[in-house]
């Protein structure tokens, strides 16, 4: 009976013992789960960046973890995963640690896949190889384009997929979010996309008996519009002007349109022989739109020129402080020239 009284005894204290170890252990586990990581030992250490690739699993995580700095070891990080039953649900792609994280925030911020997001800004007017500039100096973004494409626009169109031979006006400026390491090509794409949505938004709105036959002529309109608008308000009564002259059969005459002519030729001063060499884009010695845009519209050029204001005018000139004079006639438009022109 003692015997059997000691063994049980035995039993009963590696019991509790082995309860303790356990809470012991569930206490240290909840408290490294809550507790900030410190990078590199230091409070205010630079992020870390973390890359987790497509179909990994929990201790391939686990791997990229401490490979990328995080402190812990890697069995510790695998059994965290596992045991939180959200392994499953990392998703794949490149993430920056903060340092002070605690273990819990990094789970969430890789289940939610709240990447490292960068941003560039595409702005209304710019041309394309502007556009291709922003691209090759945006931080963190891939360049996987051709180098010949600034320079050979076909190239271009051909490396992205997309339909045409030229992508001048094919790219909605706005301001983008990507990723880290993204390839500029996806950017592009997405940009292509947008503006294409923007555009049939815009031509399933446009008013009744305009003289544009196709979307693609409201798409080179709207870049002359936003080229020659000085002030946002002037937008529809300038697009209003290219519309009456685009009825009349006058040509548009608008200086922005032989400036992109001229291409690198252009210095910044516009000279009168400029104006008389013909090329496919010099809208003084040729009727009719050009044939590609010359810039990328922005929404509201899009909608001003495919909703017009109700305007006779056929005439605008600059009066010194971004906004324009309208005129009807040639003689009131030679009276407005003299006012703020010649006066000056």
């Amino acid at each position: 009976m003692v015997v059997q009284r000691r063994a049980k005894n035995r039993w009963i204290t590696a019991l509790i013992g082995g309860g303790a170890a356990c809470a012991l252990v569930a206490v240290a586990v909840f408290y490294w789960l809550q507790r900030p990581l410190y990078l590199n030992d230091s409070p205010s250490a630079r992020p870390l960046d973390l890359s987790i690739p497509a179909g990994a699993s929990a201790r391939q995580v686990a791997q990229q973890l401490q490979q990328a700095g995080v402190p812990g070891p890697d069995w510790l990080l695998y059994g965290w995963l596992r045991l939180s039953g959200q392994s499953r649900k990392i998703q794949a792609g490149n993430y920056e640690i903060e340092s002070g994280t605690t273990p819990l925030q990094l789970l969430d911020k890789l289940v939610r896949g709240e990447q490292a997001l960068r941003r560039v800004t595409l702005v209304e007017g710019w041309n394309y190889r502007q556009v291709l500039q922003a691209l090759k100096s945006a931080d963190q973004l891939s360049w996987d384009l051709p180098d010949a494409a600034l320079a050979q626009p076909a190239q271009l169109m051909h490396a992205l997929g997309l339909p045409g031979s030229h992508p001048e006006g094919r790219f909605f400026p706005d301001t983008y979010l990507y990723p880290k390491r993204q390839k500029a090509s996806v950017l592009l794409r997405q940009a292509a996309a947008e503006m294409q949505r923007q555009l049939d938004q815009a031509w399933a709105q446009r008013a009744p008996g305009l003289p544009l036959k196709t979307p693609e002529e409201a798409l080179i309109l709207a870049s002359v519009v936003e080229k020659e608008t000085g002030a946002s308000a002037d937008r529809p009564l300038v697009a209003a002007v290219f519309i009456n002259r685009l009825r009349l059969g006058m040509r548009l005459q608008t200086d922005p349109t032989v400036i992109y002519g001229l291409g690198p030729a252009f210095d910044g001063n516009l000279r009168k022989r400029d104006l008389l060499a013909d090329t496919a884009y010099n809208s003084y010695t040729r009727a009719g739109l050009p044939p590609t845009p010359i810039a990328m519209p922005g929404l509201a050029s899009l909608r001003a020129t495919l909703q017009p204001a109700a305007s006779q005018a056929l005439y605008f000139v600059a009066r010194g402080d971004g906004s324009s004079q309208f005129s009807a006639t040639l003689d009131e438009h030679n009276q407005a020239v003299r006012r703020y022109i010649l006066a000056r």
